[in-house]
């Protein structure tokens, strides 16, 4: 269901989706690459969501012109770490070194030498958070992995695997905990019902702020490009 733009300066392309679940027709922007979808209940012309989209152009081109542009990351860059915002510096040894205001990074392919630290920092803070949150639960989860995952910042398997965006570690801590508790809390409520939310509550307290920053602000945790380095 391609093929469909708003008219103007710049053209704004539209992709139309349907789904059985929707009951109104809904126009998400991603934070990730600006893309702009309209989800369409079964049976709603097509061009009633385009008649939608236009009513809505002013707030879609004001949230495109505002949504951050990617960052490269390199020497010199500015990145948050753990949520401090840190310059990128070179190393003067070969590891790399996080220092209160700075990461210090040996030159050479530097953007895959910071990635693979932020990686290993993500999971030895998930580990100590989930480790913590499933003995408040008196529960064990079978394994845990990190990728670099865009549709969501976790997940947990009917087998207890849990999978973990690396990118929390970009956030303030009191954020990847949070998703550490939420994901850990699926070992025993595999839903989202208000037992869930109260499990969450249980071996987290409250979460509402953390789970406010996330969606806020989550998005732009993927700006940060480490062009060359594997995910």
């Amino acid at each position: 269901m391609g093929g469909h733009a708003l008219p103007g300066r710049p053209p704004v392309p539209l992709t139309l989706r349907r789904s059985a679940r929707a009951r109104r027709i809904s126009l998400r922007i991603s934070q990730l690459d600006g893309r702009v979808t309209l989800t369409l209940p079964p049976g709603v012309p097509e061009a009633e969501a385009l008649d939608f989209a236009r009513t809505k152009e002013d707030w879609i081109r004001h949230h495109l012109n505002t949504r951050p542009e990617d960052a490269q990351v390199g020497f010199g860059q500015r990145i948050p770490i753990e949520g401090e915002v840190r310059r990128i510096v070179r190393a003067e040894g070969r590891r790399v070194a996080l220092r209160t205001d700075e990461v210090a990074v040996p030159e050479g392919a530097e953007a895959q030498r910071l990635r693979s630290f932020l990686k290993e920092l993500a999971r030895d803070r998930l580990t100590a958070a989930c480790d913590y949150y499933s003995g408040q639960l008196e529960q064990s989860y079978t394994r845990m992995t990190l990728r670099d995952t865009r549709s969501r910042w976790g997940s947990c398997s009917s087998a207890g695997a849990l999978m973990f965006s690396w990118r929390l570690i970009l956030a303030p801590p009191e954020v990847l905990r949070y998703v550490a508790a939420h994901e850990v809390a699926h070992l025993v409520e595999m839903n989202h019902s208000p037992a869930f939310w109260a499990q969450v509550e249980r071996i987290h307290g409250p979460y509402d702020n953390a789970r406010h920053w996330l969606r806020e602000r989550g998005g732009g945790l993927h700006r940060y490009r480490f062009d060359g380095a594997p995910s």
